[in-house]
């Protein structure tokens, strides 16, 4: 503390005690990394294993950590233990948080712009590139969507119309709700919090329905599976990305509601809403491009 500093002005950080969650956080991340890797190989190899129970252990673990995470920051926030600068240090977290989710889907994005611009292309005999063609693949037509593998495995293109276009406009309309659900706690009109809140979750939640049902049309009339190619995987990959952070995004706007039920927010202290809000208008965003990059064009 400075000369000038006196005690009225001092301003104390909390800083929190030592938590488990982080690591059993790890254990879940670890156990549904591998059991949906070993579901993946048992599903295409029709062969039995523990793939799936592995996954459901590691999504059980998960939902428990998240949970009791929750509920450790909310009993922090409520008994005024945090300060101002802890604020301004949340908000910088959460916004490098959403720069590293941006990062992450602009992998996946840069691997499906280097399949569809140089990959395909090269394989075709672009860039004098024709004795390669004649080599490796010669029968190869150059064309996006690929629709065939080289060892003849041949599948469908997912039109954009339909699923795709309604869990587009289900999403745009579930960021408005949500942005019209934080006007309602900053003027303090709770009605308009809690209905709005509560119809972007219900979209959410009805997003991840129809992506569900689009998987299993895929599979069963489509023959677009994993195993589809660069294409099929290209497509699994991004959608299944964005589905699992739309379903960490409903399980945190749920999160919210319970908590605005019990009053705990108010318009000038409500950083978590705020938090919330930004992921799923991410998340949104993320799906837009999407939309546009792998089923449009």
């Amino acid at each position: 503390m400075s000369q000038q500093e006196t005690p009225a002005t001092y301003e104390k950080y909390y800083v929190p005690e030592q938590s488990i969650w982080p690591i059993v956080g790890a254990v879940a991340l670890f156990l549904i990394a591998v059991g949906a890797g070993n579901y993946v190989v048992e599903v295409t190899r029709a062969k039995d294993g523990y793939g799936s129970y592995i996954l459901a252990a590691g999504i059980f673990t998960l939902l428990i950590m998240l949970f009791g995470w929750f509920r450790d920051q909310i009993r922090e926030s409520m008994g005024g233990l945090y300060s101002a600068q802890l604020g301004r240090s949340y908000r910088q977290g959460m916004m490098w948080f959403i720069f590293s989710e941006v990062m992450f889907f602009a992998a996946f994005f840069g691997a499906l712009f280097y399949a569809r611009m140089i990959a395909v292309p090269w394989l075709g005999g672009a860039s004098n590139n024709a004795m390669t063609n004649e080599v490796l693949w010669p029968t190869f037509e150059a064309m996006w969507p690929l629709l065939s593998t080289p060892g003849g495995v041949q599948t469908t293109e997912m039109p954009w119309q339909g699923l795709a276009t309604y869990n587009t406009i289900i999403l745009l309309i579930s960021s408005v709700t949500l942005h019209y659900a934080h006007v309602g706690l900053e003027k303090n009109k709770r009605s308009q919090l809690n209905v709005m809140l509560l119809v972007t979750i219900l979209l959410g939640c009805i997003f991840l329905g129809l992506q569900a049902y689009e998987y299993v049309h895929a599979y069963r009339d489509l023959g677009l599976t994993l195993q589809s190619g660069i294409y099929g995987n290209t497509f699994f990959l991004l959608t299944g990305f964005h589905g699992l952070h739309v379903t960490l995004g409903t399980i945190i706007l749920i999160v919210l509601y319970l908590r605005v039920l019990k009053g705990h927010f108010t318009p000038k202290e409500h950083f978590a809403f705020q938090a919330g809000s930004w992921y799923w208008h991410f998340v949104d965003v993320v799906w837009v491009m999407l939309f546009f990059f792998v089923y449009i064009i």
